[in-house]
C-alpha cells in the first residue's frame, strides 16, 4: 500500500500525525477485566496503554491460547455483550409526553385547563384535544423517523474469528462467533478486509496496517505490531498513535495478526462518542424561532384576560361572570393550531422526503432547520470530489515529462499489490494502474517476475516492489515509491539536489497536485529476505503528480445551493493548495476576503489553515469563518469551533460528515446531515440521513425544509393578523355594548371552524419566492406584519358595527343581542376566508390561484359564515337571522377591506422585494417571506 496524506509534497505539509489530532472527544482510556479485579482506569504507568503483550494478557487473566468457554460465558454475564451503547428507542407514550415541551403546546394545554376550571367545557374539549393531535402527530412521525434509523445499523462486523478452548486443558480452536458475545480476554484473529470488533492490544502481527480514518480522519493506514518491551515514550502519546493498540470500528488494510480483546461494547473508544455530554446541542434555529414567536404572544395572552376582567369592572360593573369571556379572547389570540400545523407540514415534508430521495428526517423541527440553512459545512473528498484521483502528469527530476516514470510507478503498485496479498489496491495505485494502461503497451508487466514486496505503512511511507527484469539475470530491481521526502531520504543524491527537488515537489503541491515520488536501484539477485534496510542508496526517477476528480454532480449543485442563497464552507485536513485546486475546478471561490492575516498564515491566499485558527479568538474566528470560504489541515476539533463560530454570528449552519471524527462538528452544527453509509454513532448524532454523500440530496431536502416553513410561515402571519384584529374588535366592542359582543359558545363555535380551515395551510404549495432563500420563522418580522394587518383587520371588524347598526336600528333587547351576534359572527368568518385567499405567500395572481386547498378550505368557512345562523343550529347558540340589508352593507365592507388588504399586501412585498434590510436577514439566517 502506498497512500500518502493528500496533497503531501515532501513531508506532506500539515499532516497529522496519527493520533495526534484525532482525539477530538477525550475518549476515555479501554478498560480491560483482570479476572475478578475491577476495571483498570487506563492511566498511569499500569495503563493498558503502555502494557507488553505478555503484562496485557497477565491482567486480562488470558493467554496465548485463548479463553475457556466457561470463563468467556461468565464474562458475558458480568460485562455484558459487546454491542454499542445505541441510544435506546424512546418509548412511545414517554415520546408522546415529551411533546408537551413545546412552548405553544404547553400555553394550549393551560389555557384548557383553565377553561376546564371556569366551566368552558367545550373550549376545555376542543383545546385539549387539539392538544393530544399535536402531540400523537409529532410522536408517531418521530417514532416512524427512528425505526428506519435503526434499519441502518450495519456497520460493525457481525462475526469475528476467536481462539477459545472447551477446557483448560484442551487444545486451542479457531471458530466464527457472534461479535456480541466477545468478551474482554478473547484472543481474535485479524486479516485483510476484517473490521476490528472492539478495543484490542495486538500479540502478533505481520504486515499489519490498519485504516483508522472513521476515528481519527487520518487517510492513510496504520502499521501496528506488538509491544514485546516497555516504552515509557507511549505513555505520553495519544491511543491512536500507538502501534500496539486498534481500536473497535477500525478495519484491516493489509497484514494479518493476533490480538486480545482488551474493552467491548460501552467501554470501547467507539461507544465514547454515544457519551451524553457530547451529544448536548444548543438550541436550534426551529427552537430559537418558535420561543421567540411563542414568548411574544404568551405575554400578550397573559395580559389580556386581566385587562378584560378589569376594564368590564370598572366600566360596565361586570365581575367574574365575565372570566369565561376573557378566557375565550385569550384563545381567540391563541395560534391553537400552530401545533398541528406545524407537525402536519413537517411531517408531510419528512415523509415526501423518505419517499422520493431515501432521506430519513430523525427529529422532525431538522427539517425546518434546513430550510433557514444559510451556511453548508462539509468536507472535500466524497462530497465535492471523489474518492478516486487521476494522474495529470508523471515527469523526471528537470520537471519534463517521462512515460517512464508512470511505468516504473505502476509496476511497483502491481508487484506490490500482489505479493503483499492486499485486499484492493488503495486510491492512489489504483489511479497509476489506471494511467499505465490508458497510456499504451510498453514492456508488459508480465515480462518482469516478482521477488518480493515490503508493503506501505505510514512510518516508512513508502512501498518497495522487488522485480526480475526480462534479460537481467543474477539482478534484482528494487521500485520504491511514496511520499516525496521519505524517496528522497533513500536517493544516493547531494544535499543540494535534495533539495531541489524538494522545492520542486512543493510548488507543485501548493498547485494543488499530490505527489508520488519514484526511485529505483539494482541489487545483485540472492535468496534472503528483504527488509526496509535495503531500501538505500537508491535513483530518483521523477514523480508522479494526481489530482482530484470533482464528483460529477458537485459544480452544478454548487450553482443550485448558490442560488438558493446558501454558503458553502469547505473543512478539510487537506493540504490547502489541493483544497484550493478542488474548489477552484468546481468554481467554488476561495478568494472570500478571509483577510491579510491568512494568507501570511497559511501561504495560499484566502485558505484559512488550522494554524491561523489556532491564534483566533472566538469573535476574531466568527469574522474570519463568516468570510473565508475554505478551512485546510483542520482536526476534528477545528471543524467544531468553525461551526460553532457561524452559529455564535447568527448564521444557522448544516455540517455534512459520516465519520466518528465529525461528531464534534455534527453536534456544534444546527443541522447535523449525514449519508446513509457513515459510521454506526454518526448516523446516530445526525439529525438527518441521506441516501447517498451528494450535494443534490442536501439541495432536496432544503427544498423540502423551505415548503414546510413557508406553509408554516404563511399559517402564523395570517393566523396572528386575523386573531389580533378579532381581539381589539372584540375588547373595543365588550366596552362599547351593554351585552357581551360575542358568548363564549359562538367564540368556540368560531375557532372550531377558522380552525379547521386553517388545516389546509399544512397542504399547501407556497410561491416559488419561498423556496429561492433560507426562512426562518423571525419574531419581529411577525410582529411588525401582525400590528399592520391586525389593525387594518380591526379597522374591518368595528366598521362592521355601523353596519349593524344600521341594519338593526329596530332591533330591540334579546332580538338584538342574537342579531348582532350573528351579524359579527358571519363577518367574523367571512373576513378570516378573504385575509386566507389575499395574504397567501405568493406575488403573482397564478401563484395565488395555485393555492388551491386553501381557496377550498376558504369557501368553505365563507358558506358556514353566512349560512349557519340561519339553520336550527343558530338559535342554540344565541344567534337569529340577519335582514337582507345586512348582507348588502357587509359586502361594501368587505369589498373596501379586500382593496385596502390587497393594498397593504402589495406595499409589505415592495418592501420586502427592495430588500430593507437584508444584511441584517442574512445575518440572523435567513430571510422573511
Amino acid at each position: 500500500m502506498n497512500s500518502v496524506p493528500e496533497g503531501s509534497a515532501a513531508a506532506g505539509p500539515g499532516r497529522t500525525a496519527p493520533g495526534t489530532s484525532a482525539s477530538v472527544t477525550p475518549f476515555p482510556a479501554a478498560s480491560p477485566v483482570a479476572g475478578a479485579h475491577a476495571p483498570s482506569s487506563g492511566t498511569g504507568p499500569e495503563s493498558p496503554r503502555v502494557k507488553t503483550s505478555l503484562q496485557i494478557l497477565r491482567s486480562l487473566d488470558s493467554g496465548p491460547r485463548g479463553l475457556v468457554e466457561a470463563r468467556a460465558e461468565e464474562r458475558l454475564a458480568r460485562y455484558g455483550e459487546n454491542v454499542l451503547p445505541a441510544w435506546r428507542p424512546v418509548p412511545w407514550p414517554r415520546r408522546f409526553v415529551r411533546s408537551l415541551r413545546d412552548p405553544f403546546t404547553s400555553v394550549l394545554l393551560c389555557l384548557g385547563l383553565v377553561s376546564a376550571a371556569v366551566s368552558a367545557w367545550g373550549t376545555a374539549c376542543v383545546i385539549l384535544a387539539l392538544v393530544a393531535v399535536s402531540c400523537l402527530l409529532r410522536s408517531t412521525e418521530e417514532h416512524r423517523a427512528d425505526r428506519s434509523t435503526a434499519a441502518l445499523r450495519e456497520l460493525v462486523a457481525t462475526t469475528a474469528t476467536v481462539v477459545r478452548r472447551s477446557s483448560a486443558d484442551a487444545p486451542p480452536r479457531e471458530r466464527d462467533v457472534p461479535v456480541a458475545d466477545l468478551v474482554p480476554g478473547d484472543v481474535i484473529r485479524l486479516g485483510p478486509g476484517d473490521l476490528v470488533p472492539a478495543d484490542v492490544q495486538v500479540l502478533r502481527a505481520g504486515g499489519l496496517t490498519v485504516h483508522q480514518s472513521a476515528l481519527t480522519g487520518e487517510s492513510a493506514p496504520v502499521a501496528k505490531h506488538p509491544l514485546d518491551a516497555p516504552d515509557p515514550a507511549l505513555a505520553r502519546a495519544g491511543p491512536f498513535a500507538q502501534p500496539q493498540l486498534c481500536f473497535q470500528g477500525s478495519s484491516v488494510t493489509s497484514g494479518s495478526g493476533t490480538a486480545v480483546i482488551v474493552a467491548t461494547g460501552g467501554r470501547t473508544r467507539f461507544a465514547a462518542a454515544h457519551d451524553g455530554r457530547a451529544r448536548q446541542r444548543g438550541a436550534s434555529a426551529f427552537d430559537r424561532s418558535v420561543q421567540g414567536i411563542s414568548w411574544t404572544l404568551i405575554r400578550f395572552m397573559l395580559l389580556t384576560p386581566p385587562l378584560v376582567l378589569m376594564a368590564n369592572a370598572a366600566l360596565r360593573g361586570r365581575g367574574l361572570e365575565t372570566l369565561p369571556f376573557a378566557v375565550a379572547v385569550a384563545v381567540g389570540l391563541t395560534p391553537e393550531m400552530l401545533p398541528v400545523i406545524v407537525t402536519t407540514a413537517l411531517a408531510r415534508g419528512a415523509a415526501r422526503l423518505a419517499r422520493t430521495s431515501g432521506v430519513i428526517v430523525k427529529r422532525l423541527p431538522a427539517l425546518h432547520d434546513l430550510g433557514a440553512v444559510d451556511v453548508l459545512c462539509l468536507d472535500k473528498t466524497g462530497t465535492l470530489t471523489e474518492d478516486r484521483p487521476v494522474v495529470e502528469e508523471a515527469t523526471d527530476g528537470s520537471d519534463a515529462p517521462d512515460p517512464e516514470v508512470l511505468r516504473w510507478a505502476a509496476l511497483s503498485a502491481l508487484w506490490t499489490l500482489q505479493l503483499a496479498e492486499l485486499p484492493a489496491p488503495d486510491a492512489l495505485d489504483e489511479a497509476v494502474l489506471d494511467a499505465a494502461e490508458e497510456a499504451g503497451p510498453g514492456e508488459t508487466a508480465v515480462a518482469y517476475e516478482g521477488v518480493a514486496a515490503l508493503p506501505f505503512d505510514p512510518v516508512r511511507r513508502v512501498a518497495t516492489a522487488v522485480l526480475r527484469r526480462p534479460g537481467r539475470l543474477g539482478v534484482h530491481t528494487l521500485v520504491t515509491k511514496g511520499a516525496v521526502e521519505a524517496v528522497l531520504e533513500r536517493c544516493a543524491m547531494d544535499g543540494d539536489e535534495r533539495e531541489r527537488l524538494l522545492a520542486l515537489a512543493d510548488r507543485k503541491a501548493e498547485s494543488g497536485l499530490r505527489l508520488l515520488a519514484v526511485a529505483r536501484a539494482d541489487r545483485p539477485a540472492r535468496a534472503g529476505a528483504y527488509t526496509p534496510a535495503d531500501e538505500r542508496g537508491l535513483t530518483f526517477v521523477g514523480l508522479v503528480a494526481l489530482r482530484d476528480v470533482p464528483a460529477p454532480s458537485a459544480a452544478d449543485a454548487l450553482g443550485v445551493l448558490a442560488r438558493r442563497g446558501i454558503t458553502v464552507k469547505v473543512l478539510t485536513g487537506d493540504h490547502p493548495g489541493t483544497a484550493a485546486r478542488a474548489c477552484e475546478d468546481l468554481g467554488l471561490r476561495t478568494g472570500a476576503g478571509a483577510g491579510a492575516g491568512t494568507d501570511t498564515a497559511g501561504g495560499y491566499g484566502d485558505v484559512v489553515t488550522a494554524e491561523l485558527v489556532d491564534t483566533l479568538s472566538d469573535a476574531e474566528l466568527a469574522r474570519v469563518a463568516d468570510r473565508a470560504t475554505v478551512f485546510a489541515r483542520c482536526t476534528p476539533a477545528h471543524k467544531a469551533r468553525i461551526v460553532s463560530a457561524l452559529r455564535s454570528a447568527g448564521r444557522t449552519t448544516g455540517f455534512l460528515g459520516d465519520g466518528v471524527n465529525d461528531l464534534p462538528a455534527l453536534h456544534a452544527a444546527d443541522v447535523g446531515i449525514c449519508p446513509r453509509n457513515a459510521v454506526d454513532v454518526a448516523r446516530e448524532a445526525a439529525d438527518v440521513v441521506l441516501a447517498e454523500k451528494d450535494l443534490t440530496a442536501i439541495d432536496r431536502a432544503v427544498l423540502a425544509g423551505r415548503h414546510s416553513s413557508g406553509n408554516i410561515a404563511t399559517y402564523l402571519r395570517i393566523t396572528l393578523s386575523s386573531n389580533l384584529g378579532n381581539v381589539i374588535a372584540m375588547l373595543t366592542a365588550g366596552l362599547m355594548l351593554p351585552f357581551l359582543p360575542m358568548l363564549p359558545a359562538q367564540v368556540l363555535v368560531q375557532n372550531l371552524c377558522f380552525d379547521a380551515a386553517q388545516l389546509a395551510f399544512a397542504f399547501d404549495r407556497p410561491a416559488a419566492a419561498a423556496l429561492r432563500r433560507p426562512s426562518v420563522l423571525r419574531s419581529r418580522d411577525f410582529l411588525r406584519f401582525i400590528t399592520g394587518f391586525g389593525l387594518l383587520n380591526a379597522a374591518a371588524d368595528l366598521a362592521t358595527f355601523g353596519v349593524l347598526a344600521l341594519a338593526l336600528h329596530n332591533a330591540a333587547g334579546t332580538d338584538g343581542e342574537a342579531a348582532f351576534h350573528a351579524g359579527w359572527f358571519t363577518e367574523n368568518l367571512l373576513t378570516q376566508a378573504l385575509v386566507m385567499v389575499l395574504l397567501r405567500t405568493g406575488r403573482s395572481a397564478a401563484e395565488r390561484r395555485a393555492g388551491g386547498p386553501l381557496r377550498a378550505a376558504a369557501a368553505g368557512l365563507a358558506v358556514v359564515g353566512v349560512l349557519l345562523p340561519l339553520t336550527p343550529l343558530g338559535p342554540l347558540l344565541g344567534m337569529s337571522a340577519l335582514p337582507p340589508l345586512y348582507y348588502l352593507l357587509l359586502g361594501s365592507v368587505l369589498g373596501l377591506y379586500a382593496v385596502g388588504l390587497t393594498a397593504a399586501r402589495r406595499r409589505y412585498e415592495r418592501r420586502h422585494a427592495s430588500g430593507v434590510e437584508p444584511e441584517r436577514g442574512v445575518r440572523e439566517g435567513g430571510t422573511e417571506h
